[in-house]
């Protein structure tokens, strides 16, 4: 059963989406660019090799909108201003905290300044940075780390190669699974980490020893940034949630197999996934992101949410239609320039848990969230047989080889191996807009 609410989703439409906008700014007009002026997307950037602070951007284009400059400028007033002053240190943290309404104000100023013929674009011109000469860091000081499990096809998938009679425990169509997860070793995108060590027992063994793992994995996620916390004993009510959400980028959650196989009971993953967390750069805020909303169904044959993850308003629009991909580019690709190839596919209208879902969840027994907290949604996976978002689901553990185009195979990461995650929403009659990408590359194992 649900319960009427009218709060959420809170994803207007305003002149910030109109697809006929253009930029004074050349490549955001381009077709298929990530980030045209219906995005405006934030990061945390500086100069490369430039004795610079690190402060706060936007991506028009090709190029890079210095917040900081921004704030100092007249061109911004009242909240928008308010809000870039905010974005001028090393965090985003600030920003996230002040909600969506000066955030929306900020777009809007940045949408109107940006925007072809617009009376003062020679001033702002001035603000640009070239995306080619920066450098990024995690965007926000990360308090807490949450991860998901929100994806029924990947839980499916998993359950299915230990569990064949049951793939999906109990509890699963009935509550978010989450665990908390490290924040130290999150890094941006274009991280490189050596392959980790970790206790392995392997079948037949009687003994456990410490080696570097042979079944490294990527994973396939979305990041989910929040903004505005709550007090703590406050739980967030779902008509609610997507208000305490500052925006979402790409995730990838390395993931060690074959150590996680033999730790991961009875208290879930721990070594197996706190060596390294890739994001990319780019946060894509909800504002932008309003017009490829979807409703959010559950089959009538499933378990209806309990009531304070249902409302009517969630199921009208708390879908996204977010398209999602993963791409390999193995060390010898790199060296013969052939390029990386496509992995795997999905659609996080898909997860079975969404945003608001896990917002809820999340504070229902009291849990005080702040800015700058980071969910992970857990791997993004389809139905199809190419929509598996991890090599352990691809290979089915390793026993069916991926054949790449160049004729190389692939069960589980190899050293030298890059990962690039990538997505975007369209929709006709709006603009198509991009994340970036999230890159991260497998690095030999430090000997021990």
């Amino acid at each position: 059963m649900t319960t009427a609410s009218t709060a959420m989703p809170d994803d207007r439409l305003d002149e910030t989406h109109d697809p006929a906008l253009r930029s004074w700014v050349a490549f955001a007009n381009e077709p298929g660019a990530d980030f045209p002026i219906q995005n405006l997307p934030f990061a945390v950037f500086r100069r490369r090799d430039a004795a610079e602070t690190w402060r706060g951007g936007v991506a028009i284009g090709d190029q890079i909108v210095d917040l900081a400059a921004a704030a100092s400028s007249d061109l911004l007033e009242g909240d928008a201003r308010r809000a870039a002053e905010c974005a001028r240190g090393e965090t985003l943290n600030a920003l996230m905290a002040l909600g969506r309404e000066p955030l929306r104000a900020l777009r809007l100023a940045l949408s109107r300044v940006l925007r072809m013929d617009a009376p003062r674009a020679a001033e702002a011109a001035g603000w640009l940075v070239a995306q080619a000469e920066a450098e990024y860091r995690v965007p926000a000081r990360i308090g807490d780390y949450t991860d998901f499990y929100a994806s029924v096809h990947h839980a499916t998938n998993v359950g299915r190669q230990f569990r064949p009679d049951q793939p999906l425990l109990p509890n699963y169509k009935w509550v978010p699974i989450a665990y908390h997860g490290r924040a130290s070793s999150i890094g941006v995108s274009g991280q490189r980490f050596p392959r980790p060590h970790g206790q392995v027992r392997p079948q037949g063994a009687d003994a456990p020893s410490v080696v570097p793992s042979r079944r490294l994995d990527y994973e396939l996620e979305v990041g989910i940034w929040i903004g505005m916390g709550n007090a703590a004993g406050a739980p967030i009510p779902i008509g609610e949630a997507e208000r305490h959400v500052f925006g979402l980028c790409l995730l990838n959650d390395w993931s060690a197999r074959d150590v996680q196989a033999w730790e991961y009971q009875p208290l879930g993953p721990f070594l197996a996934k706190n060596f390294a967390t890739t994001v990319s750069p780019w946060i894509v805020t909800l504002d932008a992101l309003a017009p490829y909303r979807v409703p959010w169904t559950r089959s009538a044959d499933d378990p209806q949410p309990l009531p304070y993850l249902d409302d009517d308003g969630h199921r009208r629009r708390g879908g996204l239609d977010l398209h999602l991909e993963a791409w390999i580019e193995t060390k010898t690709m790199r060296e013969s320039g052939s390029g990386p190839v496509r992995l795997s596919r999905a659609n996080f209208r898909e997860s079975y848990w969404s945003l608001a879902q896990m917002v809820a969840h999340h504070t229902i027994g009291g849990c005080n969230l702040q800015p700058g907290d980071l969910f992970g949604s857990g791997t993004q996976s389809g139905p199809g047989d190419d929509e598996g978002g991890s090599l352990l689901e691809l290979s089915h553990g390793g026993r069916r080889p991926l054949t790449l185009d160049n004729g190389e195979t692939r069960s589980f990461l190899e050293d030298g191996d890059t990962v690039i995650l990538r997505a975007w929403c369209e929709r006709p009659g709006f603009a198509r807009i991009g994340f970036g990408e999230c890159r991260g590359t497998v690095l030999p194992a430090i000997e021990r």
